[in-house]
């Protein structure tokens, strides 16, 4: 219950701060490509149930019916507008909606699409025993999923050998050890690592970042 209350109450508070950042990438994306402003793909949420996750769109409209679930970072799929969004997590920052609708939790395991659930072990069926979150250790432990599968031949080969299995394991370390210190714990973390990182990290590469 308490847990409940600290969602509403910091989504709440997030959305309305974000706003004005919500309606400047709103315009950035719809006049980068054609499509949606959000992605709605279908998550598995607690106990299985199925729900519509909300991100800014990164990729060319319809771009599940045209490639895999796992998003390198060279995906041509990705527009331009939505390599930036993926660079600084901007993207999943709408997903503070489905935290208010009770649908995710601010901390909790990353929501998988159906088919990757399909082929969940028996015990990896415990991380649906709670809701998803928009954080957890693994999003900590792997900042940029796509960087990793960059380059890759098969993406979603590369996924399940190099991420599922440490992902999994702190998911359900998690699972087993939550509580409401520990959710703070990873939200200062995820601030630290997610948001702050990418940005001193520019800071201090000016090579790089002419080179970008």
């Amino acid at each position: 219950m308490l847990k409940r209350l600290v969602d509403i109450t910091l989504s709440s508070v997030a959305l309305i701060i974000l706003s004005p950042l919500f309606f400047v990438v709103a315009i950035l994306i719809k006049l980068d490509s054609h499509g949606p402003v959000f992605f709605r793909g279908t998550r598995i949420g607690k106990d299985g149930s199925p729900f519509r996750i909300y991100k800014f769109r990164t990729m060319v409209d319809n771009a599940e019916k045209i490639g895999g679930p796992s998003t390198p970072a060279d995906d041509p799929r990705l527009t331009k507008i939505g390599k930036i969004l993926r660079r600084y997590n901007l993207d999943e920052l709408p997903q503070f909606i489905n935290v208010l609708n009770g649908e995710m939790s601010i901390v909790g395991p990353r929501p998988e699409v159906p088919q990757y659930v399909k082929i969940f072990t028996e015990e990896e069926r415990e991380i649906l025993t709670v809701r998803p979150g928009i954080t957890d250790w693994a999003s900590i432990w792997n900042p940029d999923e796509g960087a990793v599968l960059a380059g890759s031949d098969d993406p979603e080969k590369e996924y399940l050998e190099k991420i599922w299995p440490e992902k999994h394991r702190l998911e359900l370390e998690y699972v087993q050890n939550h509580s409401l210190w520990i959710d703070f714990k990873i939200m200062f973390t995820t601030l630290k690592v997610h948001l702050l990182g990418p940005l001193f990290s520019q800071m201090s590469n000016p090579v790089r970042r002419k080179r970008d």
